[in-house]
C-alpha cells in the first residue's frame, strides 16, 4: 500500500465520524466511507516478480499498450512504446532496466486525456532516463511518467546518479495517466497494442545477444 492510501481513507474516515457525531445519522457516513475504501484500493502496491536476463526491458507500469512505434530521436533512431492507465490500473511506476538514473527532467503542461496523442508532448510530465549496468549494460531506456486527464502531481522518488534495480518502485502517478518507454530500435519486442501489461512483470522487449554469446 502507498502511503498516500492511507493519508486519504483516515481523512475520510474522520469526516465520516464528524458527520455521524453532528447528524446522529449514520447514513451520512456511507459516501465518505467508500471513497476511503476506494483510495486504499486505488494506491494499492503488490508484489511483483521481476523477470531475470540480460537486456530484459520490463514495463514500467500497469495498463494497456497503445502504441508501439518507431521513431527518430536526435541520438538516433528508437522504438517507443505507449501504455495508458486507467483508474483502475496500479498506478506505481518500476524502473525498466537496472542502472544509473543519467537524467530527470520534469516538464509543466496540460492535462490532455492520456489516450491523445498529443498527450506526449503537451501534457506535464516527467522524463527519466537509466543507462544501464550489470546484466543491462550498453543501452539506456527514457521513459516518461505523463499526467492525464485526471491526473494532478507526478511523484518520482529518485535523484539523478542514484543506482536502480530493475522493477523496483520509483515513483506514482495519480489516477488516470500513461508511461511512454523509449528504447533502441535493435531491441526485440515482446508485446502489441492492444496488450495489458504489468509494471515490473510483463517483458516490453529484449536486447539481442553479441555474437557469438
Amino acid at each position: 500500500m502507498v502511503r498516500d492510501g492511507y493519508i486519504y481513507a483516515l481523512g475520510l474516515l474522520a469526516v465520516a465520524a464528524v458527520l455521524v457525531w453532528f447528524t446522529q445519522e449514520w447514513l451520512w457516513s456511507i459516501a465518505p466511507i467508500l471513497l476511503a475504501a476506494f483510495f486504499l484500493w486505488f494506491f494499492r502496491d503488490p508484489i511483483r516478480s521481476v523477470p531475470a536476463g540480460k537486456g530484459v526491458i520490463v514495463s514500467p507500469g500497469d495498463g494497456l499498450v497503445t502504441e508501439t512505434a518507431a521513431i527518430d530521436t536526435p541520438e538516433g533512431p528508437r522504438r517507443r512504446v505507449s501504455i495508458f492507465l486507467s483508474v483502475f490500473d496500479v498506478h506505481v511506476n518500476r524502473a525498466p532496466i537496472g542502472g544509473v538514473v543519467s537524467r530527470v527532467q520534469y516538464q509543466k503542461g496540460e492535462f490532455l486525456n492520456a489516450m491523445n496523442p498529443a498527450s506526449a508532448e503537451r501534457n506535464e510530465q516527467n522524463t527519466v532516463t537509466v543507462c544501464g549496468q550489470g546484466q543491462d549494460a550498453g543501452f539506456e531506456v527514457t521513459f516518461k511518467q505523463i499526467a492525464g486527464l485526471l491526473a494532478r502531481r507526478i511523484v518520482f522518488n529518485c535523484k539523478e546518479g542514484e543506482r536502480v534495480e530493475r522493477g523496483q518502485r520509483v515513483g506514482l502517478i495519480k489516477f488516470g495517466s500513461r508511461v511512454d518507454v523509449v528504447f533502441p530500435a535493435t531491441a526485440i519486442l515482446r508485446v502489441k497494442a492492444g496488450e495489458r501489461v504489468r509494471g515490473g512483470t510483463s517483458i516490453l522487449a529484449v536486447m539481442p545477444r553479441e555474437a557469438g554469446e
